[in-house]
């Protein structure tokens, strides 16, 4: 059985919090906030009545993005997990972790015609431990692993004593369930969802207290492998990681945006603390998954800066013949939106000129594509040879940036079940016959 990636990289982040390693997470649970629009928009809607993929087309995106071992970790719900890790045995070769949501607030319950985002967040759990490790209830020892051994459990402060104190209650029975059961959590913590409870200049203050307030009492054995939190900014980042160098932040990705929103967050975040970004609506509505996860993995390395990793994507869609969502320069602006499931606003922001400068700890210095260190992810090679003066949508960079995109889908569509293609034995020219086959099969 193949070691899984993200143990490796938490292993070495406690040695050094500093450490050069960040974990990828594919958000693929939105089934527990979105119900049937959760799949995303098809590609090839049967009409206007049924614009979404169906459960059968998102779990079939989730096994290919597993196999070719785009991420570290798979977040789903319970029941998908209960098809693809028990039953179908995804998960048990690859360095890909399974895991899933645990619970479901009622602040992610963003169903269409419903009100419940705009109410205070209650506490709330449909999947059970014992069905998430092993697909039914009362696990037996040897069964608690044929499952997912890793979920995420999100709380929201809403700034209210009696409702935060009954979050606390309930993340503490489900601790105290995990930890006799040998599962293991890392921790969502979402903002407000009732507009006023914090003063907005004081809202990353009052994440970071009610994070280091929430976790005081809980020793090693309870503790989360690590956060996933909106990001705040730099001063906020830097001062949690300070405060404590033994957590290990992650992001939350929030609404879908632009591409650029996406490849700048993680840089951002990754350069002020954060090693660990889980992304999912930027993720499924990305206009080819497979290749914007190559992106995002190259960024987290460090090997392609932001707006670079935006032009070189979409020389990458040109070069599958994939029409993007909007056009590059409206793809390279920064649109800042609220991190929530049921937020929409936002505004809108150019991204930064080259040779801006950036500011850090209170001095100003030009800006800099961030080169990849030893302790990361393998290099590889550059092999989107997007790292610099790639050119906007075309040029010699730019096609060759697209070959990052080889390997991919170049777009999804339903096929039968069939065995997965074994990569790893395939000569490059048979690799190359099997996707010439993909994308006739797609396009025609």
């Amino acid at each position: 059985m193949k070691q899984k990636s993200l143990d490796r990289k938490l292993a070495v982040l406690r040695a050094n919090p500093d450490a050069n390693e960040f974990i990828l997470a594919d958000a693929k649970d939105a089934d527990m906030a979105f119900g049937v629009g959760a799949p995303g928009k098809s590609t090839a809607p049967r009409n206007a009545e049924a614009p979404y993929r169906s459960l059968a087309e998102f779990r079939d995106i989730i096994r290919e993005i597993v196999r070719q071992e785009l991420v570290d970790i798979m977040l789903m719900s319970a029941s998908t997990s209960d098809v693809l890790a028990v039953q179908e045995r995804l998960f048990d070769d690859s360095p890909v972790t399974p895991a899933v949501r645990a619970n479901d607030t009622t602040d992610i319950h963003a169903v269409r015609g419903g009100k419940y985002v705009e109410h205070p967040a209650m506490p709330f759990r449909t999947a059970t431990v014992d069905h998430i490790q092993c697909g039914h209830i009362d696990c037996a020892p040897a069964e608690r692993r044929r499952g997912a051994d890793l979920g995420l459990y999100s709380v929201t402060f809403n700034n209210d004593p009696v409702r935060d104190r009954q979050t606390l209650e309930e993340y503490n029975r489900f601790r105290i369930e995990a930890e006799r059961k040998g599962f293991r959590h890392f921790l969502e913590v979402f903002d407000p969802n009732v507009p006023g409870a914090v003063a907005p200049e004081l809202l990353p203050k009052f994440i970071n207290d009610m994070i280091a307030r929430c976790l005081a009492g809980v020793p090693q054995s309870g503790r989360p492998l690590f956060l996933k939190m909106v990001y705040h900014g730099p001063q906020a980042m830097e001062e949690l990681h300070r405060y404590d160098p033994s957590l290990v932040i992650g992001i939350l990705g929030g609404s879908a945006g632009t591409t650029y929103d996406a490849f700048k967050l993680l840089a951002e975040a990754k350069k002020y603390g954060a090693r660990v970004a889980l992304f999912g609506r930027k993720i499924n509505s990305a206009e080819n998954q497979f290749v914007f996860l190559r992106f995002l993995r190259l960024i987290a390395q460090g090997q392609v800066a932001p707006e670079d990793g935006v032009r070189a994507y979409h020389a990458a869609l040109a070069r599958l013949g994939v029409r993007p969502h909007r056009a590059l320069e409206a793809d390279l602006r920064l649109e800042t939106g609220v991190m929530s499931y049921g937020g929409s606003a936002r505004s809108t922001v150019p991204p930064a000129r080259a040779g801006a400068l950036e500011r850090r700890g209170g001095n100003e210095r030009p800006a800099a594509v961030p080169a990849a260190t030893a302790g990361g992810d393998p290099p590889q090679a550059h092999a989107c040879r997007c790292h610099g003066d790639a050119a906007a949508g075309g040029g010699a960079d730019g096609e060759a940036a697209a070959s990052a995109g080889v390997d991919a889908r170049s777009r999804y569509a339903p096929r039968p079940a069939s065995p997965a293609p074994d990569f790893s034995r395939m000569t490059p020219a048979e690799k190359l016959a099997y996707h010439k086959a993909e994308r006739d099969r797609v396009f025609g």
